[in-house]
């Protein structure tokens, strides 16, 4: 037996910084809880990168578990985002991956049922609408299994649909640096429910061209600490109350 993994360490704010010595052998009491941002690799428009959702869930979840342990809850550590999701509607577009709702569920469930075994409970902070179908499945059976799982989305009121005014302001205001601001067009700006059956027949490309729904020629980065302040307050009062319903969404 190596006695190295015996000694008590304090354990980081980071999974993917920290080493197996420092979460073996944690009291019961005393385990961490994990943040797992899930977010997709799918087109954005011509101005935001592929990876705008997985970065706002990231970007979310560092800020949520800042403000927890803020509160006196320091157990919680983020884990490393999954980066792929449920992005059937956005294949029409060059650059995205999906892995479908079937394989996103059963992704998240291994991962819970792994990453149960040292840590005390989990929450999925989700950065895409096309996971919300396989993060219910997943977490309702995860909950029917006993374990401590739940999940909740980085949502805002008031938001348009797709790289519209919401995400390229966020995106100003956590990742400026990657905003094509020269190739801000305004998309799609029609309701979503408008859209929606042309996009079950053909995605997104059904409906733009450019993969826009919205308009992000007025975004601004005071508009998207705002925004993701709402974001971030809406996870906090979620993961505080810990009050997941039948499908494990935090309300």
């Amino acid at each position: 037996m190596n006695s190295a993994y015996h000694r008590r360490v304090a354990f980081p704010n980071e999974l993917g910084i920290s080493t197996s010595r420092q979460l073996q052998n944690t009291p019961s009491t005393q385990r961490p809880g994990l943040i797992v941002p899930v977010g997709s690799t799918e087109q954005h428009g011509p101005h935001l990168p592929l990876d705008t959702d997985t970065r706002i869930a990231a970007a979310v979840s560092d800020v949520l578990a800042a403000r927890l342990r803020a509160h006196g809850d320091f157990g919680w550590m983020v884990a490393p985002a999954i980066a792929y999701g449920a992005s059937g509607e956005h294949e029409g577009f060059s650059g995205t991956i999906s892995i479908g709702t079937r394989a996103l569920a059963e992704l998240v469930v291994e991962f819970a049922r792994s990453a149960c075994r040292w840590a005390a409970r989990l929450v999925f902070v989700n950065g895409h609408g096309g996971n919300v179908a396989a993060l219910r499945e997943a977490v309702a059976l995860l909950r029917y299994e006993g374990r401590d799982t739940a999940w909740c989305s980085c949502v805002a009121r008031n938001s348009d649909a797709h790289a519209g005014h919401t995400e390229t302001s966020v995106l100003l205001h956590i990742s400026p640096e990657v905003v094509r601001q020269d190739e801000l067009v305004p998309g799609n700006r029609a309701p979503l429910t408008d859209l929606m059956p042309a996009m079950r027949r053909g995605g997104v490309a059904a409906v733009s061209s450019l993969g826009v729904l919205g308009d992000p020629t007025a975004a601004t980065a005071e508009d998207g600490g705002r925004i993701f302040a709402e974001m971030v307050d809406g996870c906090v009062e979620r993961v505080r109350r810990w009050t997941p319903d039948r499908e494990g969404m935090l309300r």
